[in-house]
């Protein structure tokens, strides 16, 4: 439990340099999960407007449809972008810029693919199950996804830097 609080002390041996490498290290595994996700949801979507029932989607779907596959565009743009980051800046001395940058990148990303997530389920259930349903079902998952993603995280960084 005694992880580094904000006063800046951290139990591990390392230099500013292997810090910043491992910071880095640890966002790109993170990314490769989010990347991955966001990309089959993204080629799920595309793949749905060449469908022959595309064509049965009323202009409410159909405007949920373009929504969440703009969202999945976001995604990837800022999941991506610590890549090309790094590939146009490496040996110059921005490391810690780097990792701040992707942080911040990350962390856009990651609400967008939320926001892609919850409106595709908000347009598959709409057309499968109904409006009302969809409506409540995807109320529901955005409070599981804050809760888990937002509040959880959230809460224990705040008790870890009250203790």
């Amino acid at each position: 439990m005694g992880q580094a609080k904000d006063s800046g002390s951290d139990p591990r041996d390392e230099s500013e340099a292997d810090r910043l490498d491992r910071n880095y290290g640890e966002l790109l595994q993170e990314l490769r999960v989010a990347e991955t996700g966001v990309q089959i949801l993204f080629a799920f979507m595309l793949s749905i407007a060449f469908q022959q029932r595309f064509q049965t989607l009323d202009d409410v779907q159909r405007t949920i449809y373009v929504i969440t596959l703009l969202f999945c565009t976001l995604s990837i743009a800022l999941l991506v972008a610590p890549v090309a980051f790094h590939r146009l800046t490496f040996r110059q001395g921005l490391k810690d810029e780097l990792v701040q940058i992707t942080n911040a990148l990350a962390l856009a990303g990651t609400s967008f693919l939320l926001l892609a997530v919850l409106s595709g389920v908000l347009l598959i259930f709409d057309y499968v199950v109904g409006r009302g349903f969809a409506v409540t079902v995807t109320a529901v998952l955005a409070v599981l996804f804050i809760s888990l993603w937002v509040v959880l995280p959230l809460s224990r960084r705040r008790a870890e830097q009250n203790s």
